[in-house]
């Protein structure tokens, strides 16, 4: 089959008008039937209709404490130093003859038809009258209805209880219940087909099956499907019905015969991957021979391939022909998890009688620059916390392939379609994943990546929820530059003085002159090459990097890292143009290990426990103090104090040094600058 071609590249606005356009045709743009459910299965569902009381609530006049009924008339001129008698009745006796009846009740009984009030049994006093019956005293009076729930205080019959395209809550199902009501209608929840493909795919329970047997990778260019995961957890939070299909392999027939088969018994039919311009990506040809293709290329950035269509269904000779829409969605998984919230979200909460979901938005002032492509409305994942006065965005990986970035996301700054971008600085608005009371529990962290930040955060995680630490790993210069821009609480810094020999102080005059600041040891760490187990280039030395045989990865500038790999260059009068892969840049410890393990480096410096993490070798070259850098205002403060406090926790020390090439003698000691 040839390759495909994008029939269009159209901006998202005009695809959104286009499905919509489809389905109203259709008679598609609205709820779907609706259909009874019993009242105790209906949480979360959608009624379809108003619903109205059967019954009051109560039903009749009930007491409302432990006590007697009586007839409040009967009551008048009681007082503390005159009080009254009554006489007690039993259950459904005649009282024409009492004078002042009182007949015993508990909470919840029925009145009597002859009473109109209750006294707490705690207000009265047992007394034998003078013909010998019993009878009680009181001292006070009590109005008409004292202690008594109404006939119909709750609701009364015929009242409406809920409305039409009403959410429902626990609280409801209390409401439905007591007005009479043992079903209730709501809409049909629509049934959500998702068909991943790809010829390269293995299912995670197979992934687990061949590492649990043999404890080895699976082989290379096969990957883990989990997109169909992520897409079904998503209908389903939308009120949707999901029915993963088993992976289907790039054939157009299997593909197509999915398809068909999903078209008739679904609302929607999502299909994973193949809708791009490769050699087997089919959707876009199957959605055209079974239905009709509306659009096939959107200007949305991740996200671009999306495929947008109806499929027609006939389920059996002379049926009536149906139309079902069908969504191409792109195979990258972020792009993926950003076109069910673009795209299905929106389709599944009209059939529900909804409005589509509405982040909260908050505005905040940029971090970084963003470069965005001037044709796609740009989705750009952040993190978000609040630094002193103001709110900092973070831009995070962009990478369309990085399911990770979503998962540390606070939330998402689209940049309109024909703007280049943010400038650092700029005052943008975030559409929040998190609430904005998490936002302000977030200790941010920007500044060099230590294996230690991850259980740090996790630490403070189980001890002070919701407190939570956000790290960005942008090296130690960048997070001194971050603590002098008012955009972090801490940084985390191993920069070496070449002249002094002690690590941050100097650096800390130089960018953070003004301010006072804590800096607090954190872990003592080596450092050294990262090589391949068994280490077969034979590294052994800061020499080695002189040998152009052995492919070098490194860190990023203003990485400490760095800085100690340029001052051991300068030592030897080595220049960076002998040391070759010099200028391929990662930015945290496990990314280098992980080039290495891949085979596309031979070595580069790092911590030990990032090449023990991989199963890497490791060779020792140094030892430094990773410590972090916080500002006075902010270690003095409440937020960060409960972090602090952990790094006295033996526990937490003990899980530290559980970690290869860590030392905790001087973990919490604190000196102070500025």
């Amino acid at each position: 089959m040839k390759r495909n071609i994008y029939l269009e590249d159209i901006a998202l606005q005009q695809a959104q008008a286009a499905l919509q356009a489809a389905l109203e045709r259709l008679g598609l743009w609205g709820p779907l039937p609706a259909e009874e459910v019993l009242v105790s299965e209906a949480n979360g569902r959608v009624t379809a209709t108003a619903v109205f009381a059967r019954l009051s609530s109560p039903h009749y006049h009930a007491s409302a404490m432990d006590g007697y009924a009586v007839r409040a008339l009967d009551t008048i001129g009681a007082t503390e130093t005159s009080p009254l008698t009554l006489q007690l009745v039993e259950e459904g006796a005649a009282v024409e003859s009492v004078v002042r009846p009182a007949q015993a009740v508990n909470t919840g009984h029925a009145l009597p038809g002859w009473a109109n009030a209750v006294i707490m049994i705690e207000q009265v006093q047992p007394v034998t009258l003078a013909e010998g019956a019993a009878g009680l005293e009181i001292r006070a009076a009590v109005p008409p209805w004292h202690h008594v729930r109404p006939m119909g205080e709750d609701m009364v019959a015929t009242e409406l209880v809920l409305p039409a395209n009403h959410v429902l809550r626990p609280v409801d199902l209390g409401a439905l219940a007591g007005s009479g009501h043992a079903r209730v209608p709501v809409y049909r929840r629509p049934r959500v087909a998702i068909i991943p493909t790809g010829s390269e795919l293995l299912s995670v329970e197979a992934v687990d099956r061949f590492h649990g047997r043999s404890g080895e990778l699976p082989p290379s260019g096969r990957i883990i499907e989990y997109n169909s995961l992520v897409l079904a957890a998503q209908v389903e939070n939308w009120g949707g019905i999901a029915t993963r299909w088993a992976i289907v392999p790039d054939e157009l027939a299997a593909i197509r015969a999915a398809v068909r088969s999903a078209a008739c018994d679904h609302d929607l039919v999502l299909v994973n991957a193949g809708s791009s311009a490769g050699s087997e990506d089919y959707t876009a040809h199957i959605v055209a021979e079974l239905g009709q293709l509306l659009v096939h290329g959107v200007a949305v950035r991740p996200g671009h391939p999306v495929i947008l269509g109806l499929l027609n269904c006939e389920r059996e000779a002379g049926d009536s022909m149906r139309q079902v829409p069908v969504i191409g969605v792109p195979g990258y998984p972020v792009s993926a998890a950003l076109t069910g919230e673009i795209f299905v979200e929106p389709l599944l909460a009209r059939w529900q009688g909804q409005q589509p979901y509405e982040p909260p938005i908050l505005a905040g002032t940029l971090t970084r620059k963003v470069l965005s492509p001037t044709g796609d409305d740009d989705y750009v994942r952040v993190s978000v916390g609040r630094v002193g006065d103001k709110v900092m965005v973070t831009p995070i990986s962009r990478g369309a392939g990085v399911i990770s970035s979503l998962v540390r996301a606070d939330g998402i700054l689209r940049i309109p379609r024909f703007s280049e971008g943010h400038d650092a600085g700029d005052e943008v608005y975030v559409r929040l994943y998190r609430t904005p009371a998490e936002i302000e529990s977030t200790i941010v962290a920007i500044g060099s990546h230590d294996l230690t930040l991850d259980l740090l955060a996790q630490f403070l995680a189980e001890r002070v929820a919701p407190l939570r630490l956000m790290s960005a790993n942008v090296g130690s210069l960048g997070g001194l530059v971050a603590l002098r821009r008012g955009e972090a609480h801490l940084a985390g810094a191993h920069l070496l003085d070449t002249e002094s020999g002690v690590y941050n102080d100097g650096y800390i005059a130089r960018y953070l002159p003004d301010q006072a600041v804590a800096v607090v040891t954190l872990v003592g760490r080596e450092q050294g090459w990262i090589v391949p187990a068994e280490n077969p280039a034979g590294l052994s030395g800061w020499d080695d990097l002189a040998n152009h045989d052995v492919r070098f990865v490194n860190r990023q500038r203003g990485a400490g890292t760095r800085l100690l790999l340029d001052y051991e260059l300068s030592r030897r009068g080595l220049a960076t143009e002998q040391v070759r892969g010099y200028d391929r840049e990662e930015y945290t410890h496990l990314a280098v290990a992980a080039a290495i393990a891949s085979g596309a480096a031979d070595a580069g410096l790092g911590i030990r426990a990032a090449a023990e993490a991989l199963g890497l070798g490791f060779v020792p070259l140094a030892a430094e103090q990773y410590e972090l850098v916080i500002p006075r205002v902010y270690y003095e403060g409440q937020l960060v104090r409960p972090l602090l406090e952990i790094l006295a926790d033996e526990r937490f020390k003990s899980a530290v040094l559980a970690m290869p090439g860590y030392d905790v003698t001087a973990m919490g000691v604190t000196r102070f600058l500025g």
